[in-house]
């Protein structure tokens, strides 16, 4: 085990793919000599070159559009959006396009891209530089949808996309890439480096997608989330010393529903919580789902707690994010019903 950011996890998972075979690519905005906004991608342009890491234009449309193309004559490209608020320009080609590649052609074709860009709040990027869009992807058939919450699973989960013969839509929660992050934001940050859940294993260890993780235990309710949410769930439930199970999704599609309900079968309340806007929502798919196949085991509604319907706002970062004591407030609630 090596201690690494979230950071250092996705850079040694390109890292990794990239020797593994040389199919795989890496480009977008900044990628290659800068090492990516975020420095996820440092060093592997002077490693392998400018023909395998390098810079594009600033059109996501383009970078979308091209590696559709790659993928479709046997090479695997990984992107970088640089902000998931930059992918909408080339929405288009991932609903149309790499979406539909494997049906439309019967088969003949497949898309194995990976889309990467970082996403959610929490670092006063405001309305342009904060939003969650992931139900924007679950919804469309054809696209994998991963939102990692730690190191290890950032790395494995990347290693697994980038080995999948279908486009997977790879979403990056900023505000954990140095530490996790609780929902104090009046508390010093913990590194990964000194936190237990910055273990990473090394080489080449891919996680399965598909695969929920139970991050804590308990017996009076059920926590489902995914991202920076499932720190926020661990430190209310530390903190008020509450009996519940952390569902960790880890991927939304395909999305592991048998771990959820079988916790929600236990346990019989259930709160759905995501950083994202509430209406239509990815919590309102998970809420339906649970309500589908829990009915007669659910000792109370289901709850969400989740992010405003509006945009996210600059000056009121903290009334927008879903934290501990709107959370907890919400717990309060479910136990009493």
């Amino acid at each position: 085990m090596a201690h690494m950011t979230m950071i250092e996890a996705i850079r040694d998972a390109h890292d990794i793919a990239m020797g593994r075979d040389e199919r795989v690519v890496v480009f977008g905005e900044d990628v290659g000599f800068f090492g990516g906004v975020f420095r996820c991608t440092a060093g592997l342009q002077k490693k392998y070159g400018a023909t395998r890491c390098f810079d594009t234009p600033i059109s996501e449309l383009g970078i979308v559009g091209t590696a559709i193309g790659m993928a479709a004559n046997d090479i695997r490209p990984v992107v970088e959006i640089q902000f998931a608020d930059y992918m909408y320009p080339a929405y288009d080609q991932l609903v149309s396009e790499a979406a539909r590649l494997r049906y439309r052609s019967a088969g003949e074709f497949t898309c194995p891209i990976v889309v990467r860009m970082p996403t959610g709040g929490g670092i006063f990027g405001a309305q342009t530089h904060s939003q969650s869009p992931e139900a924007l992807f679950t919804h469309v058939a054809g696209l994998k949808t991963v939102v990692p919450s730690t190191p290890a699973d950032a790395k494995g989960l990347l290693l697994a996309a980038i080995e999948d013969p279908d486009p997977v839509i790879f979403l990056e929660p900023k505000r954990i890439y140095n530490g996790p992050f609780d929902g104090h934001h009046d508390r010093p940050l913990v590194g990964w480096k000194k936190h237990e859940l910055g273990d990473v294993p090394e080489g080449h260890a891919p996680v399965p997608l598909g695969k929920a993780a139970l991050r804590a235990e308990g017996d009076d309710l059920t926590i489902v989330t995914y991202g920076t949410m499932v720190h926020v769930a661990l430190g209310v439930v530390t903190d008020a010393g509450l009996s519940a199970d952390v569902i960790d999704l880890r991927t939304l599609v395909p999305l592991d529903i048998d771990a959820v309900v079988a916790s929600v079968k236990r346990t019989g309340r259930c709160l759905v919580l995501h950083e994202a806007t509430l209406t239509s929502g990815f919590g309102a798919e998970l809420a339906a789902q649970v309500q589908e196949a829990c009915f007669y085991h659910l000792e109370a509604p289901i709850k969400r707690v989740a992010g405003w319907d509006t945009p996210y706002p600059h000056a009121g970062e903290w009334d927008y994010f879903p934290g501990p004591e709107r959370l907890l407030r919400n717990i309060e609630v479910l136990l009493e019903a």
